[in-house]
């Protein structure tokens, strides 16, 4: 009896040790590793990729989209749009969530068609010349990029909007776009905080 109560109890302290060293290991040190690392190395990604104005404010994340809207949600002409987002009331960062309906749901169909339409009266452009990210959501709500051709179309009611010709608009788009991921991995993009913050900047 008292052999099994010491085995016991020498198989307690054991696991009792074991946890405290893992604990130390991986609930202290390889955090702090790890923070160190990130700080040394990718600092602004470790950060949260904030982005800043010309002025030093924090305006955002370049990994979380926000809506370019006015006092009454309306987009504004001066601005690049982002996707639609269903992530709380929109580009709602603690709330990511998509509308998860399937391609044949009515509400997403119907939700599909109006936004084109309002799109294509937006930007003066045809329906057909719509894309696809321009009417419907990312699965989080919160993707930061649209496509080229979202961004084409917006470029001329942006240059009418600001007063700006429309090539010099076509160039901040060019020089704000970034190719597939490894050369070949997904598709280009274009991330709309930083571009409508480079076109402040060319006005300021």
């Amino acid at each position: 009896m008292r052999t099994a109560a010491r085995a016991t109890g020498r198989a307690l302290w054991v696991a009792i040790r074991t946890m405290a060293v893992l604990t130390v290991l991986c609930g202290v040190l390889y955090p702090l590793v790890v923070t160190g690392v990130g700080q040394l190395v990718l600092p602004a990604q470790a950060n949260g990729s904030l982005v800043e104005s010309a002025d030093g404010e924090v305006v955002g994340s370049a990994l979380i989209g926000q809506g370019f809207l006015d006092a009454d949600g309306d987009p504004l002409r001066r601005y690049f749009q982002s996707r639609p987002s269903a992530a709380g009331d929109g580009w709602d960062g603690a709330n990511s969530y998509g509308s998860n309906h399937g391609p044949e749901n009515g509400d997403l169909v119907a939700a599909i068609a109006e936004r084109r339409a309002r799109v294509a009266e937006f930007d003066g452009v045809r329906e057909d010349q719509v894309p696809p990210d321009a009417v419907t959501a990312s699965a989080s709500g919160l993707d930061p990029h649209i496509s080229p051709e979202y961004a084409a179309i917006q470029v001329a009611r942006i240059a009418e909007a600001r007063g700006i010709p429309a090539d010099r608009v076509r160039q901040l788009v060019a020089a704000h776009t970034r190719g597939r991921d490894l050369g070949y991995l997904g598709e280009p993009t274009v991330n709309v905080l930083t571009l409508n913050l480079a076109l402040d900047e060319l006005e300021g």
